[in-house]
């Protein structure tokens, strides 16, 4: 099969389209025949030699795809050659075929075409353990998405307003806030203000019960200052940054808490496992893409062996939902 290498740690250049051993499906896995595959900021923090896959993961950058099952691992149950499907991985999207634990595998969702469902797994996965198991985001609540244009931003506003929360969402560009707003935000701040005292104003003085994060340390005490009393902030991702100062006092007098969540490197087993959360995504997330209530965006697709012009795309910013690469039929 082919797949996109990377040559050397570095910029998007160092993506090649290269010839690479077909994969094989060991106990309890499935070999897909990869349609699409999402693109992820994780992917391109990989590609620069800052995010290496866990250990026993492919080394192909990749991290969700949509397609056909291929092959059938020994004990596989539930799943027969043929069925599309799409997939949540640790690793090997960017290939025309990924080995994959049966247990990551969910049906295409009623109403998604194949390619479109390449940009589910990992946003719909985030924010379900993250939003929902990690934040215990309720009703009535509020809930505040940082970088509310990205994948996992429009995915979570939608999911959120599914489950009756008040909804802000935070983003850099007056085209990016209406989108948000077309979204079903009922808050859209410019994350170039005062994000804290925005919201604020914006909720009676309340703040945010649920606050989801990508930036780390950049945003902490901004995402402290936001925060309701018995607030919960939910950090996912570090674009600004690993170390930051904490004022815990200001953490104490809320009775807050925060929560630093990563996907990749749980395992497939287990209460927290990989394994559960795809069946929560798929008992819980699914019938609100089945019923309309949450859409998938998709801000454009690449062809796969193009995959550095996706990156540059990402990286140069203004790109709203996801970017997804269609693969090549062998």
């Amino acid at each position: 099969m082919y797949a996109i290498t990377v040559r050397e740690p570095g910029g998007p250049e160092a993506l090649e389209w290269t010839e690479v051993p077909d994969p094989e499906a060991g106990p309890g896995e499935v070999v897909v025949d990869v349609a699409a595959a999402g693109v992820n900021r994780a992917d391109l923090m990989q590609r620069q030699g800052h995010y290496p896959p866990p250990p026993g993961a492919s080394d192909i950058i990749g991290l969700e795809v949509s397609g056909r099952i291929a092959e059938l691992g020994e004990g596989v149950e539930g799943w027969r050659v043929g069925d599309e499907v799409a997939a949540l991985l640790a690793g090997g999207g960017y290939a025309q075929k990924v080995v994959v634990p049966a247990a990551q595998l969910l049906p295409i969702p009623d109403g998604v075409d194949l390619i479109t469902a390449a940009g589910l797994p990992e946003v719909a996965s985030t924010v379900w353990s993250n939003v929902v198991g990690a934040g215990r985001l309720k009703a009535g609540e509020t809930f505040l998405v940082q970088g509310g244009s990205s994948g996992i931003g429009t995915h979570a506003i939608q999911v959120a307003k599914a489950l009756g929360a008040k909804v802000a969402a935070t983003a850099g560009h007056p085209d990016r806030l209406q989108r948000v707003r077309d979204l079903g935000a009922d808050i859209a701040i410019d994350y170039h203000d005062d994000v804290a005292e925005e919201l604020k104003k914006a909720t009676a003085g309340h703040g945010a019960d649920v606050i989801l994060d990508n930036m780390g340390a950049k945003g902490l005490a901004n995402n402290i200052a936001a925060l309701a009393p018995d607030g919960r902030l939910v950090i996912i991702g570090l674009q600004g940054g690993v170390k930051g100062e904490l004022n815990i006092g200001a953490l104490l007098a809320k009775r807050g808490s925060i929560t630093a969540m990563g996907l990749r490197g749980r395992p497939v087993d287990g209460p927290n496992g990989k394994g559960a959360i795809i069946q929560g995504v798929r008992d819980q997330v699914w019938p609100m893409i089945a019923d309309g209530r949450v859409k998938p965006i998709v801000h454009g697709t690449v062809p796969m062996e193009q995959a550095a012009e996706a990156h540059r795309q990402l990286e140069q910013g203004g790109v709203v939902g996801k970017l997804l690469l269609v693969a090549p039929q062998r």
